[in-house]
């Protein structure tokens, strides 16, 4: 890795923090485990110089110390220090039964249920995931899913390009919580509604033709694709470098699919000089 980069790792007990700090172990980072903030700009200074990609974790278990996270970032961005604050979350569902299949109290919990502690952590870092450079959303994901995400996203230490998630999903099932932008192409005539097409998905051609091919929905992906176009620039000053686009429709099967695969096809084939790379990953296929 050529260019040193700073990587916090945080989020919601029980998303998944080890499964991605032990991914990034693999990847080649150097991960400290749950350090107190306050050793942030410290850590820093003498490890970038040995270390180029450094990945620390902060979680609730370090007490009052992670109250000093916020002050660790603004002496971070006061000295120039590049970084990124990388969010895990989960629902509430996801994080409760996790907790009971393991038999583990959430750390905040005290005397209370796990929801309590849920709710607790939640509150304490809805400002620091508002600043997160990424988040990545566990609910649905296994071990080895989320260790193929955190590859997908940091394996090449700091990115050199924009890379785009073009995430398709069904609402039925709740939005995404980690996405950026959300577009929805419920307005499609829905090839559920066809019996020959019903039991396919928009990885089909059958289906994939008959949703590409619907009134208006060529000019609508064009105009779509020019709009993310006009936003990279923008992300590139902000140095964002990862941006999830969750394309919905009703069960996530067959027209967000379709158009997801669409929406990163033209991402990458039209943007080559604007150095970013999409690919299309399908959340609720195969769900029904």
């Amino acid at each position: 890795m050529a260019t040193q980069e700073l990587l916090i790792l945080t989020g919601m007990s029980g998303a998944g923090r080890s499964t991605v700090a032990h991914a990034l172990e693999d990847l080649g980072w150097y991960v400290v485990d749950n350090l107190p903030p306050a050793l942030l700009p410290q850590l820093t200074e003498q490890s970038l110089d040995t270390h180029a990609a450094l990945a620390v974790v902060v979680d609730v278990r370090g007490g009052k110390f992670f109250d000093e996270l916020n002050n660790a970032l603004s002496q971070l961005k006061s000295s120039s220090t590049p970084y990124r604050l990388l969010f895990l979350d989960a629902t509430d569902q996801a994080l409760v039964q996790r907790f009971e299949s393991t038999r583990r109290p959430h750390p905040l919990q005290a005397k209370d249920r796990i929801v309590d502690g849920i709710a607790r952590e939640r509150a304490k870092l809805e400002e620091i995931r508002a600043q997160a450079d990424v988040v990545i959303d566990s609910s649905n994901l296994n071990v080895h899913q989320l260790e193929k995400r955190t590859s997908e996203i940091f394996a090449a230490g700091m990115l050199p390009s924009l890379r785009v998630n073009v995430l398709s999903f069904g609402y039925k099932y709740g939005i995404p919580v980690d996405s950026d932008l959300v577009l929805d192409c419920r307005f499609i005539p829905n090839p559920h509604w066809i019996p020959e097409l019903r039991p396919l998905n928009g990885l089909d051609k059958p289906v994939s033709d008959k949703v590409l091919g619907s009134d208006g929905v060529e000019d609508f992906v064009k105009s779509y694709v020019g709009v993310v176009q006009k936003m990279i620039p923008g992300y590139f000053r902000e140095g964002k470098k990862y941006v999830t686009i969750a394309i919905g429709c009703t069960g996530g099967k067959h027209r967000s699919v379709a158009i997801a695969e669409e929406i990163a096809r033209q991402l990458t084939t039209s943007s080559k000089d604007l150095e970013i790379t999409a690919h299309a990953t399908h959340r609720d296929v195969g769900r029904e």
